[in-house]
């Protein structure tokens, strides 16, 4: 069992370490842009694809962990505590090159998903930055094809309402 176990582990760690950054900013976007949120959330989802490894190392891992992603957003939006504590001095923060437009923009999209109820930005988030059929969006939300392409339509509706308000002209 544990070489087993040993063995299924060189696959797990080579699929975190290929998917680490595309899934940490897929729940970055389920969670609106809160990083620590995110970071808590997938933590959660690779912990449940640790146990599951054997059974899907060979089917399809990556949708797994963005079902569990989904799910665990959706749940997690309805706490009303995270349990944070105030601490009295912030952690340094690291400097980087000037990639102030990019942020900007991110910035932008992540505080008008931020706007939108759990399950709209999920199916925006999975149809639109995952780029999955809306079969595979309602497989993931656990809902009807025809209530995962409406939760997409009015979430989409939505962001071009918020994103147009914002938007400033250049000049």
């Amino acid at each position: 069992m544990e070489q087993a176990r040993a063995e299924g582990t060189d696959g797990f760690d080579g699929f975190v370490a290929a998917r680490w950054s595309a899934l940490f900013h897929l729940a970055r976007l389920f969670c609106a842009g809160d990083r620590h949120r995110a970071e808590d959330l997938l933590q959660e989802a690779l912990v449940k694809l640790w146990f599951a490894w054997p059974k899907v190392a060979d089917e399809a891992p990556e949708a797994y962990v963005r079902k569990v992603l989904a799910r665990a957003a959706a749940r997690s939006a309805r706490r009303r505590w995270w349990g944070e504590r105030p601490v009295e001095a912030l952690p340094d923060v690291a400097l980087t090159g000037d990639e102030s437009a990019a942020v900007v923009e991110r910035s932008r999209l992540e505080a008008a998903l931020a706007q939108l109820p759990p399950r709209q930005r999920a199916a925006v988030v999975l149809r639109y930055y995952q780029d999955l059929p809306e079969k595979q969006v309602a497989e993931v939300l656990g809902c009807p094809l025809g209530t995962a392409r409406s939760h997409a339509s009015r979430g989409v509706a939505r962001l071009r309402q918020i994103l147009a308000d914002v938007i400033e002209p250049v000049g």
